[in-house]
């Protein structure tokens, strides 16, 4: 399957490259920028007119970068430049021929049109979703259902991305995705990441970024790719902002202030995010085991609530040393103080269900959870004469410790739950974890000719993680401890990378050629009983991205990347949970790391009021890291099952996506997307019963229009599909989000009410089985939720309207619909 797909791409490549489209005469190429210069306005219509008798001849779009290059033939032009929101602008005359054959217009700068903004505000957004060929910009503030949530359901709300019903983020249907703020490793996303992501507020998050084929300039680490959150931070002149208060049930409550001041060559920013959030959820599990000639069956009924509140603070500023350097330093501060309740019932029966009960066990946990969390980082940028020339540097420090502190009580009762005169079973647990990290990073790019560019960087990344587990039983009148789960884990991990990217754009074909090379030092250790595992190894991580502009707005991309997965500290730490001591999660100190080769052929097409991305993926994994379960019977007879991730030999993937957007009528915005993959996963070197074909997709819809002119309706339709694993299979779930949105205070305040799983059936169905065991069960981590939330912003669309900038050729650009 690998070398069809090699040479189906490879074909496809020559194809592309054998094509010969006749070439325009010439072009104009320019930039289009907000009037801080810092701002590229993203899709912006370029308009080019003949000066004979202002017929518009052709057009084009602005990339994420604001860059346009629209093809024409010989002859004399103006453009006009448009931009929702912003006050439109037209050049002075020009001419194409064949002694300026090129014409650079230079950096347009648009100003905000505040009559505009008052008019037809709702329509002025930037739209939910925007795409490129390398990446999917997600608009966290324009996502109506999502603005009262966490990261975790922002990211849950995505196209391509999964959130299960522990918390761990899937990228096309894989966990081995990488999670970054802004652009980085954060604290504020935890020790592990799928608490942290719970804490992060989404009225923090400005958007999100999914990198599904990432080049040599990005960590090899996120087998399926990165996701990169992006904090809000403006850089306006004055003072400005936003402030959020959000109430829901069950138990939601919030604040969140983002605050921005620019003074000359000073800008402050600053973010403060308060949650207090409980989640009541239920989970009922049946279990079959078969040992020695008798079927022992176990139902499981649970019912938790997990929750507190938390504070997050993000502080710093940018000081412009002058045109051409910068330097930023922030500091993060993420603190979660959790109050963990849960109740188990474990009813056991031999032989047959449900008649024969022979008992009933009621175990309790009560569980204090505390996460303080600090991050320091100082970047530095500089800028060159020549365009497109600079270079950046940045280091970061982090430190973050989580503290788990629970007692536990097991009560034992008759079949007819009268108590039993066995002594309650009383177990305490103590678990802290602390990392200390330093990331130091600096690349420079260096513009070749007119379009290309040679990249190179270094980074280096140092992390410390300790994690001390303690667990106690009480018996003979005293704490003891449990020996097989208590024990000291260090895990260190020093890596340095060097990469280098040369890339050019000759006509409508452009290209990319990344090359990475990491050396990997991983030390882990049990300090108890002297357990070592040291790893040193390198590795290199080879990259390619091919473009070929089909027309304007039609593009097709060919890209190819080596990635892997290094196991994650709670993968290799043995004493991870004990909360369900008949069910237990541990990680595995022996594990290795996955690699994976990554094929891609991606199109996309820019029509007037819509746009449409697909893409052909294909993975094949070396390594497969899984979650398996056994069964395992105790020193006092009892049967548990553990869970603990290996490495599976193989895994074949392939998939395609649709991701699809249009602006149907003014009232009307829609997107859809839809995944649908096949895995081969070959888990043959541990068990032959792990060798499984799997075909599964995923989707959404989701449509906001505008109604009476205010009122703003949001409704999103999701839907997962059946799919296999290595040990049983997930089943499908469907949810309905719904939310309504309406501009007050004179277009300075939103209100946005929202109901999330309308129909309270985002509910986690699945099946495992094995030799001696069989195991289904239903999970539902929160149920259906209601929220309301009030947003007001501080001059957030107020600008002078006798802003002048710079233009080309010293010429002034006006703020109207007069020339540039």
């Amino acid at each position: 399957m690998k070398d069809s797909v090699l040479r189906l791409i490879i074909a496809f490549l020559f194809l592309l490259i054998g094509i010969q489209f006749a070439s325009a005469q010439g072009k104009v190429i320019g930039s289009v920028f907000d009037t801080d210069e810092t701002t590229p306005l993203q899709f912006a219509a370029v308009s080019i007119y003949s000066q004979s008798d202002t017929a518009m001849i052709t057009g084009g779009t602005t990339d994420l970068d604001g860059n346009f290059e629209i093809p024409v033939s010989f002859g004399k032009y103006m453009i006009k430049v448009d931009f929702i929101s912003y006050r439109s602008i037209w050049s002075d005359g020009f001419e194409v021929s064949a002694a300026n054959s090129t014409v650079d217009m230079g950096m347009v700068t648009l100003s905000t049109d505040a009559t505009v903004l008052q008019e037809i505000e709702v329509r002025a957004e930037k739209s939910t979703l925007q795409m490129a060929m390398d990446k999917k910009v997600f608009n966290v503030g324009k996502d109506l259902a999502s603005t009262s949530g966490s990261a975790s359901e922002v990211l849950d709300n995505i196209p391509s991305v999964t959130v299960d019903v522990e918390g761990n983020v899937s990228l096309r249907g894989s966990e081995g995705v990488r999670i970054l703020v802004d652009g980085k490793p954060s604290g504020l996303v935890g020790v592990r990441g799928a608490n942290g992501l719970q804490s992060l507020g989404a009225d923090m998050i400005e958007k999100v970024e999914v990198i599904t084929n990432p080049s040599a300039r990005y960590e090899a680490e996120g087998m399926t790719g990165i996701i990169n959150i992006i904090l809000k931070k403006e850089r306006k002149e004055g003072l400005n902002g936003s402030f959020d208060l959000r109430a829901g049930a069950p138990a939601n409550y919030g604040a969140g202030i983002n605050l921005n001041y620019r003074k000359k060559k000073i800008n402050f920013f600053t973010n403060y995010g308060f949650r207090y959030r409980r989640g009541p959820g239920i989970s009922n599990q049946y279990q079959e085991f078969v040992q020695d000639g008798q079927t022992n069956i176990v139902e499981v009924l649970g019912d938790r609530n997990r929750g507190g509140y938390s504070n997050s603070v993000r502080m710093g500023a940018d000081y412009f040393l002058n045109d051409r350097n910068t330097l930023t330093a922030s500091f993060n501060y993420r603190n979660g103080r959790d109050n963990n309740e849960s109740r188990i019932e474990y009813y056991d029966y031999l032989n047959s269900y449900p008649d024969n009960l022979t008992g009933i066990t009621v175990r309790t946990q009560d569980e204090l959870e505390k996460e303080p969390n600090l991050e320091y980082a100082l970047n530095y940028k500089r800028t060159f004469k020549k365009d497109g020339q600079e270079l950046l540097a940045s280091v970061q420090y982090r430190q973050s410790t989580e503290s788990e502190d629970a007692d536990y009580r097991e009560t034992f009762f008759e079949s007819d739950f009268s108590p039993l005169t066995t002594p309650d079973l009383l177990q305490r647990s103590y678990n802290e974890e602390g990392e200390k990290s330093l990331l130091l990073q600096t690349d420079y790019i260096q513009p070749i000719g007119r379009e290309g560019k040679l990249e190179f960087g270094y980074r280096g990344s140092f992390r410390q993680i300790d994690n001390d587990y303690l667990v106690e039983e009480f018996a003979d009148d005293v704490w003891g401890t449990l020996p097989n789960l208590s024990n000291d884990f260090n895990y260190d991990e020093n890596i340095h990378a060097i990469y280098a990217i040369l890339g050019n754009k000759p006509g409508r074909f452009s290209y990319q050629f990344g090359l990475r090379m990491e050396v990997s030092d991983v030390l882990t250790e049990l300090l108890q009983t002297g357990e070592r595992n040291d790893r040193t190894y390198t590795n290199f991580f080879p990259s390619a991205h091919f473009t070929y502009e089909l027309s304007e707005g039609n593009n097709v991309q060919i890209s190819y990347s080596r990635r892997l997965r290094r196991p994650r500290f709670w993968d290799l730490n043995p004493f991870f949970t004990f909360s369900d001591a008949r069910n237990i999660f541990r990680g595995n100190p022996n594990l290795n790391p996955e690699f994976t080769d990554v094929y891609e052929i991606g199109h996309i097409k820019y029509f007037n009021n819509a746009s449409l991305s697909s893409n052909i993926y294909y993975r094949h994994t070396n390594g497969l890291i899984q979650r398996i379960q056994t069964l395992q019977q105790e020193e006092n007879g009892d049967l548990i099952t553990v869970r603990q991730p290996e490495n599976l030999a193989t895994e074949d993937a392939i998939g395609l996506e649709f991701i699809f957007s249009a602006d149907p009528a003014k009232w009307l915005r829609m997107d859809a997307s839809v995944n649908a993959f096949h895995s081969s996963v070959d888990g043959s070197n541990l068990n032959q019963s792990y060798v499984r074909d799997a075909f599964s997709w995923f989707g959404r819809i989701n449509s906001r229009m505008t109604i009476w002119k205010k009122l703003d309706v949001q409704l999103r339709l999701n839907y997962r599909a059946p799919q296999q694993t290595a040990q049983g299979d997930r089943k499908s779930m469907s949810y309905v989000d719904l939310a309504l949105s309406r501009e007050v205070l004179r277009g300075k305040g939103t209100l946005t009410l929202s109901l999330n799983d309308a129909f309270n059936s985002q509910k986690y169905r699945y099946s495992n089985y094995g030799e001696n065991f069989f195991s289904e069960g239903i999970h539902q981590r929160r149920p259906r939720s209601v929220s309301l939330n009030f947003s007001y912003r501080l001059n957030q669309s107020q600008r002078k309207r006798g802003d002048r900038e710079g233009g080309r050729d010293g010429q002034d650009f006006d703020g109207g619909d007069g020339q540039f």
